[in-house]
């Protein structure tokens, strides 16, 4: 076994799994992209996987790989990133372990992240939600649980993964209803229901009574749904819900487009970033800033409180004694 092999099975059995207890969503996506990378390693220097060495995969290569991604396979740069990412920490590992290819490691872990240019963020309108909860067809058992999959997502903010995770027990019905779910981090964090968003789910969950344990979501076969599986599910209602809302054709559809929607309505009830933050489950504050600059209220607000352009700065000038004393009575 080379060098190379040795420290990726280590890496995931003892730096991920033991030291840094990653989940299991952070270990297929690092394991995606070592695999993607040993692929392309392998066919641009005619060796095996298995017989790769850590010199093997210099700057050159890592960077070609990465102009791969882009170029060839279609990703994003923030994909990109995120590959870059999973290197990074492969190396930054390996250089505990291997100090005589300290100098590749080096150039490598020092391949900086592409910029790119950040967009606002799409989120739905209130008429557009409205009528993507009135899409799914409550006449049948999946139309049913569409419907308390898209209410409770818009509702509580969750993330596709936090979603699909759910679990009957996670639903609390009673006095203060609630949601609970394991975030990133392994965080877990409590979402308040409105009594609208309870009222569904009840009905979702008296309509087959099953174990506390069994998916809140389940698909056909009973198991938890997958995120492509609940992609397709939100682009068939967004289908139909276009043709009462036409803007949602324009509109780019996913299931984090909906978290963004939960933001929004926050912002716009007068909700504090730092609130929202907690409520999303974001590890910063900074990372919600992003919905400030997408809410153009909160900006009309802020000009209407500034004065006119064609308005000349005057200089405070104390009334009359006289008139001061009159109109003091």
């Amino acid at each position: 076994m080379t060098t190379l092999a040795s420290t990726i099975q280590a890496f995931f059995t003892d730096c991920l799994a033991r030291q840094r207890r990653a989940s299991p969503h952070t270990v297929a996506a690092y394991r995606d992209s070592i695999r993607l990378l040993l692929a392309f390693a392998a066919r641009q220097t005619g060796k095996q996987p298995s017989r790769l060495e850590i010199t093997d995969l210099d700057a050159p290569l890592v960077g070609a790989f990465l102009d791969h991604l882009e170029n060839e396979r279609g990703n994003s740069i923030r994909t990109r990133n995120a590959r870059l990412a999973a290197i990074h920490a492969l190396f930054s590992y390996a250089a505990l372990r291997h100090l005589e290819c300290a100098a590749v490691i080096q150039r490598v872990t020092a391949i900086p992240p592409k910029r790119f240019d950040r967009k606002l963020v799409t989120y739905f309108t209130e008429p557009e939600t409205a009528a993507l909860l009135a899409a799914p067809d409550t006449d049948t058992r999946t139309g049913r649980r569409d419907r308390a999959l898209l209410t409770l997502a818009i509702q509580a903010g969750l993330r596709v993964s936090e979603l699909t995770s759910l679990t009957r027990a996670d639903i609390f019905l009673s006095t203060g209803a609630h949601v609970t779910c394991t975030g990133k981090g392994r965080k877990q964090r409590i979402t308040p229901l409105t009594p609208a968003t309870a009222k569904v789910l009840a009905a979702w969950l008296a309509e087959d009574p099953g174990n506390p344990d069994d998916p809140l979501f389940p698909s056909r076969s009973g198991t938890p749904m997958s995120r492509d599986a609940v992609e397709r599910r939100l682009a068939k209602h967004a289908a139909a819900a276009a043709v009462a809302q036409p803007s949602l054709k324009g509109k780019k559809i996913s299931p984090h487009v909906m978290r963004h929607t939960t933001a929004m309505r926050l912002l716009a009830a007068g909700i504090d970033t730092t609130v929202i933050a907690l409520w999303l489950g974001h590890e910063s504050v900074a990372t919600t800033q992003i919905y400030i600059h997408a809410d153009l209220a909160i900006k009309e607000k802020a000009l209407a409180r500034t004065a006119p352009l064609d308005v000349q700065a005057g200089r405070f000038q104390p009334p009359d004694a006289l008139v001061a004393f009159l109109e003091s009575l």
